[in-house]
């Protein structure tokens, strides 16, 4: 049976521009700042506004018993509501589309009310949806893999042994993830671009981005106690767009033998609205056939993926807007999700609220869905040219950054806003 809330007719008094990422079906959540110094607070974005949700539940337009007695909403992360789970997440999401439906008076018609609680998304300022205690990003698009093992290894050597047999992951930095908006300094460290020289110290002159998407961890589990295959999807909020930014030559020389550190730590940019798992519903896709065949806690891919359009945009300084360099889809992803957080916790590891897992570089089967610079153009060798006569093959002092990323409906659209930053010069 179809579920109503995604109905494309469904309509809302406030306005939606034709093409927003953020139509009633959609319902995000997000942190924000009403005003600079204001306490920050949980929100949805609906249309080209903020529906300030620690309003609704002040005036006690929330029914769940839940959300009256805990008041998620007016604290400054989705830690708490992300750990009630999915039967109040989807109460909450279907209550507040009956609000901001054209035929409800509630808000509608109340102007006090109103003025109180919609803010221009113009005006706010976000910040980031969740604290976030733990950072994982996997290694999950099989033509990533196969690329850049084709750049360094050559094709016959291309993947690893276990990359068609387990979803590949590190664990990363959580302090250094950044909401959009946010500069991005070029790191520093050490390098060693002569194979007969010494290590030298200095600002990475190969800075990357990584074209990723990520999910929240909801309620989570116990040490110990594994979440299953079957179960994965219950432990999922929502997902984010993610900018892995890399310096990939201080990675080179660090990371044998044991993987990513500074190359990778300096920053990770996410965008601030976070889209749940009952918006995509209406977008789930087959991912890629998986060979061999996945262990049994693994389960089998299925319609685990979802049917998302990514782009990035790379704007130098004196263009007037990003130039697109890479389109690309979330169902390229050879692991899913669920199998992604099934692996994640098969040793008893415990995973948390607000705890962020990245899917790792989206890359498809054409070069201009490629998600990284370094296969754009492979390995440098092959620049993309700007307007102006600007070329790039790596980021640049002054550069921006622009990851989208959207899902399109019968007569609707659900987004994901922006993940965009600029490069600033290194301290060194």
């Amino acid at each position: 049976m179809p579920d109503a809330t995604n109905d494309p007719a469904l309509t809302s008094f406030v306005d939606v521009p034709d093409g927003s990422h953020f139509p009633i079906q959609n319902i995000p959540f997000g942190i924000f700042r009403p005003t600079s110094g204001a306490a920050p607070r949980v929100g949805t974005a609906i249309g080209d506004q903020v529906l300030d949700l620690s309003v609704l539940e002040e005036q006690r337009l929330f029914e769940h018993k839940t959300i009256r007695e805990r008041r998620p909403f007016s604290r400054p992360s989705l830690n708490g509501f992300m750990q009630l789970g999915r039967p109040v997440w989807k109460a909450v999401r279907e209550r507040i589309q009956h609000l901001l439906r054209a035929d409800t008076p509630t808000l509608r018609d109340d102007n006090d009310l109103r003025a109180r609680a919609l803010h221009p998304q113009s005006r706010v300022e976000m910040v980031l949806p969740a604290e976030i205690g733990d950072y994982t990003d996997f290694y999950s698009s099989k033509e990533h893999a196969t690329n850049i093992g084709t750049m360094f290894r050559g094709k016959e050597n291309a993947l690893m042994p276990n990359w068609t047999h387990l979803p590949v992951g590190y664990h990363g930095r959580a302090s250094s993830v950044i909401v959009s908006g946010h500069d991005v300094r070029r790191p520093c460290g050490q390098t060693k671009p002569d194979d007969d020289a010494p290590p030298q110290y200095g600002p990475s002159r190969l800075l990357d981005f990584e074209l990723e998407m990520g999910f929240f961890v909801g309620p989570g589990n116990d040490l110990g106690d594994p979440i299953p295959i079957d179960e994965a999807e219950e432990h999922i909020f929502g997902l984010v767009l993610v900018n892995d930014w890399s310096a990939r030559d201080i990675q080179k020389w660090e990371y044998v033998p044991l993987g990513p550190f500074l190359g990778k730590s300096f920053a990770t940019t996410i965008s601030p609205w976070i889209v749940t798992l009952e918006a995509l519903a209406p977008f789930r896709a087959e991912g890629p056939p998986q060979d061999p065949e996945p262990l049994p806690y693994l389960g089998r891919s299925g319609p685990g993926a979802f049917d998302i359009d990514l782009e990035v945009g790379l704007q130098a300084e004196g263009m007037d807007a990003p130039q697109t360099i890479c389109r690309s889809n979330f169902r390229y992803l050879y692991w899913t999700m669920a199998q992604q957080l099934a692996h994640h916790t098969v040793n008893g590891c415990n995973v948390r609220p607000g705890d962020l897992m990245a899917s790792g570089t989206i890359s498809g089967p054409t070069e201009d869905s490629y998600g990284s610079l370094l296969e754009l153009t492979w390995r440098g060798t092959q620049p993309i040219e700007l307007p102006g006569g600007a070329s790039r093959t790596f980021i640049e002092d002054g550069d921006q950054v622009v990851m989208t990323g959207s899902a399109a409906g019968d007569g609707y659209r659900i987004g994901f806003g922006e993940a965009r930053a600029q490069v600033v010069p290194a301290p060194c």
